[in-house]
């Protein structure tokens, strides 16, 4: 396929979703690159392997599957016409995502409560990496938080239609990229002690 081949819209539309793959493509190097010192650093004489994950973070693992779904639910429905419905679950999706940050930084209050910081003499360099792989991922969904907001400003102006959904599907597309990495870094810190 000829990527200069199209309409003016059509080219704009595939430029938007090139950008959004290349900024994804981006942030799953980062995270690699950080997911692979947590394995290389987990061979240090002090390293704590006995450190569990807080619930929350499980919980807001849940939450964010939630969410993504809500997402998918909410573009299904605009696609169809249903701006409305569309609308709701848009809103859905942006509740869960509060209730996802604030259950971060639940887990993040655990953690702190039971003795571990972010740097500091009771600091591991393991817990270290938790505090900051969690973190950047909040900051991440932060980013899709405020890509949320400007979907459903467009929405309530009426912006997207059964023919016009591209920033619905940009939106949606970051989020599940956001669901799906953060389902993998709990699996990663769960699993790699």
């Amino acid at each position: 396929m000829d990527l200069t081949q199209g309409t003016e819209q059509e080219k704009k539309a595939r430029a938007k979703k090139m950008m959004l793959w290349f900024g994804i493509i981006s942030l799953l190097m980062g995270f690699a690159g950080w997911t692979s010192a947590y394995i290389v650093s987990s061979s240090r004489e002090d390293w704590t392997s006995d450190i569990d994950l807080p619930n929350a973070f499980l919980y807001s693992t849940i939450i964010i599957i939630i969410s993504s779904i809500s997402y998918m639910l909410a573009k299904n429905a605009i696609k169809s016409g249903e701006n409305a419905t569309g609308t709701k679950w848009l809103l859905l999706t942006l509740g869960l995502g509060v209730l996802f940050i604030f259950l971060q930084f639940s887990g993040f209050s655990q953690m702190v409560a039971e003795g571990y910081y972010f740097t500091g003499p009771t600091s591991s360099i393991k817990v270290s990496y938790i505090f900051l792989i969690a973190m950047v991922h909040v900051v991440h969904v932060v980013a899709g938080m405020i890509s949320l907001l400007v979907v459903l400003y467009n929405q309530n102006r009426g912006k997207y239609s059964k023919e016009n959904y591209l920033g619905v599907t940009l939106g949606a597309t970051f989020w599940h990229f956001l669901d799906l990495l953060w389902v993998y870094l709990v699996l990663f810190m769960f699993f790699v002690k």
